[in-house]
């Protein structure tokens, strides 16, 4: 195995699902006190979804709070209630690269505009015959780190 081209810096997001954003609104911001900082909705990926915030600055925790937009489409959204993890990677083009040729299966759509904006790919629940490293059940969302969380992660790292 070659050395690895990429580094994981930290936690992204986390994005849970449900039938109805209201009651996890209920839990996590009236409850908790994460601040609603954008919606994405998709027709497409199924998904009407609140973005929260928890911490600040380059270490702000991502929380996404979906539902579906039609709850008899694909993909389910609601129907795996910790829907993905995201994780923040500095190289996401290498990281892609060089998970793809060490087995690793990713979901179909590619690097793309994730909903906060950052490019994005996701990491398969499955494995298969041809790329046999999946999740083991969970849906995992590399996210391109923008230059300020590299460097804040550089100097956590070194500190």
């Amino acid at each position: 195995m070659s050395q690895r081209p990429f580094k994981v810096l930290g936690i992204q997001q986390i994005a849970i699902g449900g039938p109805s954003k209201e009651k996890l609104k209920t839990l996590w911001v009236d409850m908790l006190g994460l601040e609603i900082t954008g919606n994405f909705v998709s027709e497409r990926e199924n998904v009407d979804e609140d973005i929260c915030a928890m911490g600040a600055g380059p270490f702000k925790v991502e929380v996404d709070l979906m539902q579906p937009f039609d709850p008899e489409k694909k993909p389910a959204v609601h129907a795996t209630p910790l829907n993905h993890v995201g994780i923040w990677i500095d190289d996401l083009p290498k990281a892609v690269e060089w998970l793809t040729a060490q087995g690793v299966r990713f979901a179909p759509g590619g690097i793309r505009r994730g909903a906060a904006g950052f490019d994005i790919t996701f990491l398969h629940p499955k494995g298969n015959d041809e790329f046999p490293i999946g999740g083991e059940g969970v849906l995992i969302e590399l996210v391109q780190a923008p230059p300020e969380v590299v460097d804040a992660f550089a100097r956590l790292a070194a500190g």
